[in-house]
């Protein structure tokens, strides 16, 4: 019921908002165009994302919890408050991370090892190691959130912008539909973390992907300030990779 406040709230506010608050040069929005095939690549790797994820979901851990280690639901509602609150403060860092780094880098080389302390977790002796390892991926898990947002839009035109967003994100959603039955089937035959090995593995290959393939294009303010050389502005408004 409080969900449902909040989301009242934010219509309200919503409501009004001024078309002020858009840029003056800001044009219509349209359908992908030169873009497509940059956005159509990142949709795929962020359901593959999302894919992994879905074996990892909170209920998901909560029960290999419970299964492995007899953790009380008391005690898993602590961990996972903390783990909330890791998460939160990482998102704000990542913005600092992605200044120097920039933003193809931050997602990766912060969501990688985050992946490593997933796995690592399946096979801690103990429930206090098992936690730490936890907690620890907590505060590495969504640095790549606000980055990979931010890069969705700079590499694509204004007015693909919500079309973009549109085509990378609902894949998402439903990439992560199917995984809590698999994981749920795993721990019903082993207390064993398999949705941990299977969800961090999966999320890993995608880190490794999108460093391959994305590495090179990078959004024209971080071009400004490379200091290789760029080539010239490619049809969606974006910069070309530098050579």
């Amino acid at each position: 019921m409080g969900y449902a406040a909040l989301g009242l709230v934010v219509l309200l506010r919503y409501r009004h908002l001024s078309p002020a608050i858009e840029p003056a040069d800001t044009a219509p929005a349209a359908a992908l165009g030169p873009s497509r095939p940059v956005v159509y690549r990142l949709a795929a790797l962020f359901s593959l994302d999302s894919f992994g994820g879905g074996f990892v979901i909170t209920a998901m851990l909560v029960l290999w919890l419970q299964r492995r280690f007899e953790l009380s639901i008391a005690v898993s509602g602590t961990v996972f408050f903390w783990a909330g609150v890791l998460s939160a403060f990482s998102a704000l860092v990542a913005v600092r991370i992605a200044e120097r780094i920039g933003l193809v880098r931050t997602m990766v080389f912060t969501h990688l090892p985050s992946n490593g302390f997933l796995v690592l977790a399946a096979f801690m002796p103990t429930a206090p190691l098992a936690v730490a390892a936890l907690l620890a991926r907590a505060a590495l898990s969504q640095m790549d959130v606000p980055a990979r947002t931010s890069y969705v839009m700079a590499v694509v035109s204004p007015a693909e912008r919500p079309a973009a967003a549109s085509v990378t994100n609902v894949p998402r959603s439903l990439a992560a539909a199917l995984p809590p039955v698999a994981a749920g089937w795993m721990l019903s035959r082993s207390t064993f973390g398999w949705p941990l090995v299977v969800g961090g593995v999966l999320k890993a290959v995608y880190d490794l992907l999108l460093l391959r393939q994305f590495r090179d294009l990078r959004p024209p303010e971080e071009m400004a300030v490379a200091v290789t050389p760029a080539g010239p502005a490619g049809p969606a408004g974006r910069s070309e990779p530098a050579t």
